[in-house]
């Protein structure tokens, strides 16, 4: 079931978008060759302690996952596509890092992601981040009243195939509210005019998750958690919490 938010409740969930905001641009200002992913993480906290807000990573667990996760970020680094667990390693000079980090204040929740370069970058990685926040930019675009589930999938899908770039099957974006993850399910490739009808007051995560050589295929690493390349390319996640309003759509997480 789908919960329409109030226009009071969407400028709740922007407060929260907000913090999520502030604690990845944080991350992405510490981000350097030698920093750990656990001192990222470490930064993050303490934005969103100073926010009192919580986070809805730290410990949640899903039905696929052996263990709660640990951390307030998902660290994502080179080949790993989403849902990183931050650990000891040390950034080193032209890591593709992607941050996912998630907010909960005042009984609502934010989540958003970026992607970067630390160091210096190949131009190969900026081609990759930039197609990522462009099949972004696509995606929140289609996301107005009147469209369809199906032509946000679209708009990413079509921009993601056209850069040559691979789509892991079976992850996307997604509802989100009073809980971080919701109905419906916001696939990354679709058939326009297709699948639930966009209307005032949802919220939902849109996220293109990108592997650099074209190719989709993806296997889960021994945490349980990391989704990694088959063929050890490089991969991007970029990501922003969006609410649909009669004036069009509405960026909650814009940093």
């Amino acid at each position: 079931m789908v919960e329409l938010k109030t226009d009071t409740s969407i400028d709740a969930m922007y407060e929260a978008g907000q913090v999520v905001g502030r604690a990845l641009t944080a991350v992405h200002k510490a981000a350097d060759v030698g920093v750990s992913l656990l001192e990222l993480d470490e930064v993050a906290r303490e934005v969103l302690r100073e926010a009192d807000a919580t986070s809805p990573f730290l410990g949640y667990r899903p039905s696929f996952a052996p263990t709660p996760f640990p951390a307030v970020i998902c660290a994502s680094v080179n080949d790993a596509i989403v849902h990183g667990i931050p650990t000891g390693y040390r950034l080193r000079d032209g890591d593709l890092v992607s941050i996912d980090c998630g907010a909960q204040l005042g009984g609502w929740a934010g989540d958003s992601a970026i992607s970067f370069v630390v160091g210096t970058p190949r131009p190969a990685d900026l081609r990759l981040i930039e197609t990522a926040e462009r099949a972004l930019a696509a995606g929140i675009e289609a996301a107005v009243v009147g469209n369809r589930i199906g032509d946000i999938a679209h708009a990413i899908g079509t921009v993601c195939r056209e850069g040559g770039y691979g789509i892991p099957d079976g992850f996307g974006g997604h509802g989100i509210g009073r809980r971080m993850h919701e109905d419906p399910p916001v696939p990354n490739e679709g058939r326009p005019r297709r699948g639930m009808p966009l209307r005032h007051g949802m919220a939902l995560a849109i996220e293109p998750m990108l592997i650099g050589s074209g190719k989709d295929g993806y296997h889960e690493a021994p945490d349980g958690w990391t989704l990694k390349t088959n063929d050890g390319s490089r991969a991007a996640h970029v990501e922003h919490t969006v609410a649909i309003t009669d004036s069009g759509p509405r960026i909650l997480t814009a940093r």
